[in-house]
């Protein structure tokens, strides 16, 4: 073995098992909140309890949006369901759920992820709405004022009686937001902003139905 191929191996070897995680690559964000709900919802606050539910579906625990109104009014026009993580702030952060629409609306389908959270009227958020428009089916910031999109998204989201996969993934320092449905791979929108930092994470709707499960957050 030649002395540059003798060092390479001990670099290696030198390294620490830890900054692989347990099953993830080294390039990967650590794991810092799972949720399967098959120990209830407790470590979650929502906008409105009456409009969540958890229950069991086809022998499996999930938490979801029972009906479409809600007792909920933000003081600036905004999502009314609403449920976030507790104890979790985050700033850069890779988030992966599935998620079930339960009321078939049409093109009024949505669900919402909330990301850096800094109050009632200060977040983003991500609007998978069916039929994209300028209120709807875009990754939208709340701040001090009524919703308001960050894009011009034109494709739109085909949703089905069927459980889907959604991943959303914010860059704090490049202010990329990167949001992903069914396709893991190729994000379905995109958009740069820096407006808001760390914050809490959270899922929901703006005034439609669905069921949650198998949330998964890596981060920092």
């Amino acid at each position: 073995m030649n002395i540059s191929k003798t060092i390479l191996t001990a670099f290696i070897l030198a390294m620490p098992m830890a900054s692989w995680g347990d099953d993830q690559p080294a390039n990967k964000l650590p794991l810092v909140f799972e949720e399967t709900f098959e120990n209830g919802r407790e470590r979650w606050d929502t906008t409105d309890e009456k409009s969540w539910t958890h229950r069991k579906v086809d022998g499996n625990q999930v938490f979801g949006i029972n009906r479409r109104e809600s007792d909920y009014k933000p003081k600036v026009r905004s999502p009314r369901h609403i449920a976030l993580i507790k104890d979790v702030e985050l700033i850069d952060f890779e988030i992966t759920f599935r998620v079930r629409s339960t009321k078939d609306t049409g093109n009024h389908r949505d669900c919402c992820v909330f990301f850096n959270y800094q109050d009632p009227e200060n977040f983003y958020y991500v609007h998978l709405g069916a039929r994209p428009d300028p209120h709807s089916g875009q990754i939208m910031i709340v701040k001090n004022a009524p919703r308001k999109a960050i894009t011009e998204n034109k494709k739109r989201i085909p949703w089905t009686n069927e459980w889907h996969r959604i991943k959303l993934v914010r860059d704090s320092v490049k202010g990329t937001i990167e949001v992903y449905f069914d396709d893991m791979k190729t994000p379905h929108m995109k958009a740069v902003d820096k407006a808001f930092g760390k914050g809490r994470i959270g899922i929901g709707s703006f005034d439609d139905m669905n069921d949650f499960d198998d949330i998964k957050v890596r981060g920092r």
